[in-house]
């Protein structure tokens, strides 16, 4: 995420305790937070609730913010935190991502019916693989691919080591791989039995 041109005077203005220096920062960065809070908790009223709660926790805060980080990684960990904090009080998986993972968002430009279908299928299937992780797990994977954060980065915004990280993600994208490999399986076995049945 890059950095705005006024940022650092918007900071400063709003640790000074204007409002108006804030709701710069907040349209700045609603998108970006609207957007994890989404990826994390799948329903888009609790992702506005979450987002809402993520701005007034900064706000709170903000006279506590280390200037030597980046704002945007700061405010992430702000959004990372409370969605974490929200599926533990969940108890139960989540049910709606849209996207598929950016390593599998490599589909043609001008997909036709067939491969609109084939995509919908896709992201239907990965959508079911995301709810088997952890929550730390799937917050690694939406810092990491979606906002590009170092390992450094996504550390800082879980509390937790780099090695801990790079460990979450591996696991995380192991078992998303094995998975996909077991989908892909079955659905060539499918397609196998209905090419037998059509032959009589």
């Amino acid at each position: 995420m890059v950095e705005r041109p006024n940022e650092s005077e918007w900071i400063h203005r709003a640790q000074q305790g204007d409002d108006d220096a804030f709701a710069m920062l907040v349209e700045a960065y609603q998108v970006a937070v609207y957007n994890l809070c989404y990826r994390m908790l799948g329903n888009p009223m609790e992702a506005e609730d979450a987002a809402q709660e993520t701005f007034l926790r900064a706000y709170k805060g903000l006279k506590r913010y280390d200037p030597e980080r980046r704002f945007a990684t700061w405010l992430l960990s702000i959004a990372s935190h409370h969605c974490i904090d929200r599926l533990r009080r969940r108890r139960f998986p989540i049910r709606s991502i849209d996207e598929l993972l950016p390593w599998q968002q490599k589909a043609d430009d001008t997909p036709g019916p067939e491969s609109t279908l084939t995509v919908k299928e896709s992201q239907e299937a990965v959508r079911k693989m995301l709810e088997q992780l952890g929550d730390q797990d799937r917050a690694v994977l939406i810092l990491r691919y979606w906002y590009d954060l170092s390992y450094e980065e996504i550390a800082q915004s879980l509390s937790s080591s780099v090695s801990a990280v790079k460990s979450r993600l591996h696991r995380a994208r192991r078992q998303l791989a094995e998975q996909w490999i077991m989908h892909t399986s079955v659905e060539v076995g499918k397609q196998g039995r209905c090419d037998e049945a059509s032959a009589f």
